[in-house]
């Protein structure tokens, strides 16, 4: 009989991990037991490092969770921006790509109460343009009222058609934005690179985000619809100065006309644009940002489209801080000039083209040689190089597809002076493509400091033109001439007229000495201020007080915490000027302005709208003393500076 017991095998074997017999342990050996040892104490240093160490990586953790919000947030924000209604979408689909300076087109829109199922209206048409290169922004403002060529998309976004004659506000009740856009691009043979529509229900919404705008009210404003054909229309009541307004009294502002014209409209307007970019500058920080853009974005009140691509975060910051950063006294305010208003508004094209090459081209300088001008100093005149035209080669081709385009451009070219070359033998004198809107004029590689020069003269001639070195491309059909001009869709078979801004003539002021027509109504309340009051001695010579519908020709109101005065003026023209008299020395309007004159040992600040004197602020004694001119800027140069001059202050 065999055993298992030599190897271990048996019922007193154990099993050992592969499952085989093995032999049993030994006995135990006894549990020893021990205690740790406590850990070394530590110091009042590490114990505080430690904590603000965990403290650290916990606001890291929260400043990047808030970081990461808000870039989300403000990305959010952006796309809710863009296009959203299919008529904005379309009329992004027709915007050009910006390049350098962008020009952007604001249309304001309403559809009020007892206007049924008529189309909504456009009651504001304005181009801004933001120069990077001189650091300036331009207003241009279209009457709405405006008899103009009706300008409507083509089918399924095709060409541009004609729709006749009428007010430029009814493209909008036509076509709706695209109208609106290709009405005023036609008008003006200028690209348009952002479309900016808003809602008026969103002007009240933003302006009182903002915490409302502080405006300077020309006049007494006042209106109570009862019914009778005088009063119908809006509700109103401002009175004249200085002042804060909310969101509603704002629109009020800016869209009365009842009693004036749409040119008075246009200036309101324009007014109350730069007294909120003033605004903004002055007050608009971080902590606000997040409720002004909720505003616009949840309601939908705003839709910005861009040209080439969408809109998005860098874009907002780009233009956002170019607003606030800019120099003083680069805000132009341009008008269309010698327009005539009854129930239609009617203007010259060449008024349309003048203003339009201010627009374009806003001469910083412009302040300096007015103020030089009025006071009767010599002006000591910058000379810019120029290229005599019969020294420039010029060959044009056709980039906008019409017959007879380059050759209408370049025979009205030679008629200017310059030397026209056609392509080498057997070329046609077309560009690669027809799809250029505005055109081209491209400098010989070879030549770029004439190229440049001669390039920039020409495109002041043939309009809405971009200067760039010549495309390889397009070698060959420029013939070696010094300069290739590619005419696109803004050249309607004619040229621009060049504008040749000429300084400001000097006149004399238009005023009368009178300092008995201010100085007993300034008497009689001199205790009323807490400062010295001042009395004009000249004023503008058609003027009196002004008692807006039977009141007291002054106003005594709270301003910034103190009393302040306001005094208002009427001209023998309907129009209105005004002084003002405060305390608040860092109101946001004293911001911005143009220049600082010494005049016979009295400093003034000086602020201008272009070359027009809009406003004059003397500092004296811990107050401010402004002489501001009517809405038109009717007042000459002299005429303010004469009336600022003038004041004297009144003994207490």
């Amino acid at each position: 009989m065999r055993t298992t017991l030599k190897k271990g095998f048996g019922q007193s074997a154990g099993v050992n991990g592969n499952g085989n017999g093995a032999f049993p342990p030994g006995a135990l050996s006894p549990v020893t037991l021990y205690k740790q040892p406590p850990p070394a104490q530590r110091s009042f240093a590490a114990q505080a490092g430690r904590f603000f160490a965990w403290l650290a990586i916990t606001l890291l953790v929260l400043v990047c969770g808030l970081v990461g919000g808000f870039y989300l947030w403000i990305h959010e924000s952006a796309a809710a921006l863009r296009p959203h209604t299919a008529q904005a979408k379309a009329a992004e689909a027709r915007l050009d790509a910006p390049k350098g300076a962008a020009i952007a087109m604001v249309i304001g829109y309403d559809h009020r109460a007892g206007d049924g199922d008529s189309p909504s209206r456009s009651d504001t048409m304005m181009l801004i343009r933001a120069d990077p290169a001189t650091k300036t922004i331009s207003l241009l403002s279209f009457p709405r009222d405006l008899r103009v060529p009706i300008w409507c998309a083509g089918k399924n976004g095709g060409a541009a058609v004609s729709y006749g004659i009428e007010r430029i506000n009814s493209a909008y009740a036509t076509c709706g934005l695209t109208g609106s856009l290709e009405t005023v691009r036609h008008l003006t043979n200028l690209p348009v690179n952002y479309l900016i529509s808003v809602n008026f229900l969103g002007f009240i919404g933003v302006v009182n985000k903002l915490g409302g705008v502080w405006v300077d009210i020309d006049r007494r404003y006042f209106n109570r619809n009862n019914g009778s054909i005088e009063t119908n229309y809006a509700n109103i009541d401002l009175q004249p100065g200085y002042q804060h307004l909310t969101g509603k009294k704002a629109l009020d502002f800016v869209r009365f006309r009842h009693t004036d014209s749409d040119l008075y409209r246009l200036a309101r307007q324009q007014s109350f644009v730069s007294a909120m970019r003033q605004q903004v500058s002055h007050s608009l920080g971080p902590t606000s940002v997040p409720g002004l853009v909720n505003e616009i974005t949840h309601h939908q009140y705003v839709e910005i489209a861009r040209g080439g691509r969408e809109l998005n975060l860098s874009d907002i910051y780009k233009y956002a801080t170019f607003a606030w950063g800019l120099p003083h006294g680069h805000v132009f305010q341009v008008k269309i000039n010698d327009v005539v208003c009854g129930n239609e508004c009617e203007a010259s094209d060449s008024a349309i083209q003048d203003a339009v090459q201010q627009f374009m081209n806003p001469d910083v300088g412009a302040s300096t040689t007015a103020t030089e001008v009025a006071l009767g100093h010599k002006i000591h005149k910058v000379r810019k190089r120029v290229i005599p035209p019969r020294q420039v080669t010029v060959t044009v081709l056709n980039g906008n597809g019409v017959a007879g385009s380059a050759s209408n451009a370049s025979f009205q070219l030679a008629q200017k002076g310059y030397s026209t070359v056609t392509p080498p033998s057997g070329q046609p004198a077309n560009a690669p493509n027809w799809n250029y809107f505005h055109s081209k004029i491209y400098y010989d590689r070879s030549r770029p400091k004439n190229g440049k020069v001669a390039g920039a003269q020409v495109a002041r001639l043939v309009g809405s033109a971009d200067v760039e070195p010549l495309p390889r491309n397009l070698k060959q059909s420029s013939n070696d001439a010094l300069l290739t001009v590619v005419v696109g869709s803004t050249y309607h078979g004619h040229l621009a007229p060049v504008v040749v801004r000429q300084p400001p003539k000097r006149q004399p002021p238009y005023v009368r000495r009178d300092p008995a027509e201010t100085r007993s109504a300034l008497f009689n309340v001199r205790k009323r201020l807490p400062f010295t009051l001042q009395y004009p001695t000249f004023v503008e010579r058609s003027s009196s007080l002004d008692n807006g519908y039977g009141e007291t020709p002054l106003r005594i109101y709270p301003l910034a915490g103190t009393p302040a005065l306001r005094l208002t003026f009427k001209t023998g023209g309907n129009e209105y000027w005004g002084i003002q008299e405060t305390r608040w020395g860092t109101a946001p309007a004293l911001a911005d302005k143009s220049l600082t004159q010494r005049i016979n040992g009295r400093q003034y600040d000086l602020y201008y709208s272009g070359d027009n004197l809009h406003m004059v602020v003397l500092r004296d004694r811990g107050a401010t003393y402004w002489v501001v001119n009517t809405l038109l800027n009717s007042l000459s140069n002299e005429t303010m500076l004469s009336i600022a001059r003038g004041l004297r202050p009144l003994p207490r």
